[in-house]
């Protein structure tokens, strides 16, 4: 807890390796919880990190030191309706797809999911973008893959409204970034509230 610059008390924990149907990540799950166990997930409410960084000159990260433990920063309409996957290429955004699939297993098996894979992706890299989209074809009712060079978070950001989706799943790597971007939009009113962010390493 200590590496978030956030309070701790925006900071909701579960220990969970798969998060059954009652999840609320508004609400701790402290049953079953196997003592000195690591976290799977940190959730936030959005809206109040949000109201936190405005107190600030500039948009601060949520973390001083991005930690493996997965955070969701969610908004008060949190849905895992329409998946956005952002995959990249590489070995550690397969990993972070891998690790949000097993979490939330139960959870979204009425889920679309649309992914965004880069056209650059070299050849070597062909085998580990098909075991995505069967992995994700296979946890979800409806699945699509596009190809588009984004390259800012704001890009993801941009087509998951467009496109009606609620939860982007990307890396913590561009939660600078995503701070810059939510703080620009949250003060200039142009503001969704359907889009909850899932990032991890």
């Amino acid at each position: 807890m200590t590496k978030f610059d956030l309070p701790t008390q925006l900071i909701n924990v579960f220990h969970q390796e798969i998060l059954d149907e009652i999840f609320n990540p508004a609400i701790e799950l402290n049953s079953h919880v196997i003592e000195d166990s690591q976290p799977t997930l940190f959730s936030l409410d959005l809206n109040k990190v949000l109201d936190w960084l405005q107190t600030h000159e500039y948009p601060k990260s949520l973390e001083k030191e991005p930690c493996q433990t997965p955070v969701l920063l969610y908004v008060p309409k949190f849905s895992l309706k329409h998946l956005l996957f952002h995959y990249d290429g590489t070995t550690d955004s397969a990993r972070i797809i891998h690790k949000f699939l097993l979490l939330f297993e139960d959870l979204i098996k009425e889920s679309k999911a649309t992914i965004i894979s880069p056209s650059f992706i070299p050849k070597s890299r062909s085998k580990e973008e098909q075991d995505i989209i069967q992995k994700i074809s296979s946890a979800t009712k409806e699945t699509s893959f596009i190809k588009f060079n984004f390259m800012r978070i704001g890009d993801f950001w941009s087509y998951a409204v467009q496109h009606d989706c609620t939860l982007l799943v990307t890396t913590k790597t561009y939660q600078q970034e995503l701070s810059n971007v939510l703080f620009d939009f949250y003060k200039g009113e142009l503001w969704d509230d359907q889009l909850s962010f899932y990032l991890s390493l």
